[in-house]
């Protein structure tokens, strides 16, 4: 029994089979990190989430080049993400030449590119709906570093920007006819489980197509590291039984066609401080689905009609 729409249920379902993505790092940066808003990044950013991203500057890939060649993936079975640091954070014509070279490779079945709500302007947006129309046959999504609804927790993550630019960043991408995945973090300083679930329903209403549920990682080098280490103390790091409750409790709290695309997220093992639990992908899955089977949790079962 599927207790949620699983991304790859949902490739199944809507391509007839899986897809895989490919980390792409095209040498963005981030207003975060140059000044325009900030110069450390956000609390928690090690890199800009790209430790695992190929290099791409538009030039045709084959498989050999990925770092994760997944043996049983076709041509057109890749999807072409755009991970690193804030991937419409330059100027629309070199955007225009990265999307274009990827929506026209055979090797890709589409892209997915992963942003800030503040670095979606007006002429992004044109671009982005253009692409869109012009390549219909492909994948096209829009991901989305909320993390938080919450400016207690906004203002923690020093993330730059208030909620009222994502609503309006996620209307504009839903005017366009793009579909919009939404990052959402688990585990920040003190925001409890009703705040998460807060979060959940939120997303609900924005009547986002997805959501990556992830695990706040304390990784060596960046400043939540740092803090983490000269006073662990400080912080309550969940457990894996809690999180896989609280994973469970936002599974049955959101809207039964809204995507999941994530629900752990991984950590470079090589810096991660804590929680130490979260190396075990594996475990961590089979703990959620344990947990979900013991509560008869299915997605949206606890939304009032």
């Amino acid at each position: 029994m599927e207790r949620y729409l699983s991304f790859a249920a949902w490739c199944r379902e809507t391509y007839g089979r899986r897809l895989y993505r490919t980390a792409l790092d095209a040498n963005m940066t981030c207003p975060n990190r140059d000044g325009k808003i900030g110069t450390r990044g956000c609390i928690f950013c090690a890199g800009g989430s790209g430790d695992f991203a190929v290099k791409y500057d538009g030039a045709p890939m084959k498989r050999e080049d990925m770092i994760f060649n997944h043996q049983n993936a076709s041509e057109g079975d890749y999807i072409a993400y755009f991970q690193a640091y804030t991937n419409t954070y330059a100027p629309v014509e070199r955007l225009r030449k990265l999307f274009t070279a990827a929506l026209e490779d055979t090797l890709f079945a589409g892209i997915s590119i992963a942003t800030r709500p503040d670095c979606v302007d007006e002429d992004v947006l044109c671009l982005l709906k253009e692409l869109k129309q012009n390549y219909p046959q492909k994948m096209f999504m829009v991901e989305l570093g909320l993390q938080s609804i919450h400016e207690t927790s906004a203002k923690w993550m020093r993330r730059g920007y208030p909620l009222a630019v994502f609503d309006e960043c996620v209307r504009g991408l839903h005017e366009a006819g793009i579909d919009v995945i939404v990052h959402v973090i688990i585990g920040i300083p003190d925001e409890t489980t009703e705040m998460i679930l807060e979060t959940i329903h939120h997303l609900n209403e924005c009547h986002i197509q997805g959501v990556k549920l992830q695990l706040l990682h304390y990784l060596k080098g960046t400043d939540l590291g740092d803090l983490y280490e000269k006073n662990p103390d400080q912080f309550h790091v969940l457990s894996l039984e809690e999180y896989a409750d609280i994973i469970a409790l936002c599974i049955a709290h959101l809207n039964p066609d809204i995507v999941i695309h994530r629900l752990s997220g991984d950590g470079n093992g090589e810096y991660l401080l804590a929680p130490l639990w979260s190396k075990d992908k594996r475990r961590v899955l089979n703990t959620i689905s344990r947990q979900l089977k013991v509560k008869n949790i299915t997605q949206g079962c606890l939304l009032k009609p």
